[in-house]
């Protein structure tokens, strides 16, 4: 784990139907896969597309006890820039962490609307990803490696043959969707900007 660290923790925003429960439960997968303990779980509020939603992920090498929300971060994932005007992202998110948001803009022009929070922002453009690798706009796998790459909770090699072998095993008649989904992960891990 970063900096010695026992415990990393991960708030995801996102909106209904983007995939941010998706990708949390993706990176538990992927986690527990490297030999972590892990949680993965969406908190539960108007269950419609479009509505905001948040997930949490704890990853670390012992067992951990603790079963609530996540009031302080390590890291947030926001999958939707929208949110940024009406949700607190960087609420409790600590400063030694860092906030990854989806957005076609540079993190300085981010951070002037992130509350005078101090850490690292990065940005990804999940967006133009997605649509290059997948042909549509499935913000949730970008975002799922542009959090490993930033956070570096999971080595970034295993991960992306861990990841590997779940798409094939998920879309065995669908070679387009494996490579496509690949290809999506190594380019944000490639592009995702921090500042």
């Amino acid at each position: 784990m970063e900096n010695g660290k026992k415990t990393v923790e991960i708030r995801w925003h996102g909106r209904g139907g983007q995939g941010a429960k998706t990708a949390c439960l993706l990176l538990a997968d992927a986690a527990f896969s490297s030999g972590k303990h892990v949680q993965g779980f969406p908190e539960y509020g108007p269950e419609r597309m479009g509505a905001p939603i948040t997930a949490y992920n704890r990853i670390s090498d012992t067992e951990n006890l603790v079963h609530s929300n996540i009031y302080h971060p390590d890291y947030v994932v926001v999958v939707d820039e929208t949110l940024l005007h009406s949700v607190d992202v960087t609420a409790g998110l600590s400063e030694d962490g860092a906030i990854i948001i989806n957005s076609t803009r540079e993190p300085e022009e981010l951070r002037k609307q992130l509350k005078g929070y101090k850490g690292r922002v990065c940005a990804v453009d999940a967006e133009k990803i997605s649509l290059e690798t997948l042909g549509k706009n499935f913000p949730n796998t970008p975002m799922l490696a542009a959090t490993v790459k930033v956070s570096n909770v999971i080595d970034n090699k295993k991960f992306l043959h861990d990841m590997e072998g779940s798409f094939r095993h998920k879309f065995a008649t669908k070679p387009n969707v494996i490579d496509g989904n690949m290809k999506a992960l190594q380019m944000s891990m490639e592009q995702v900007k921090v500042g």
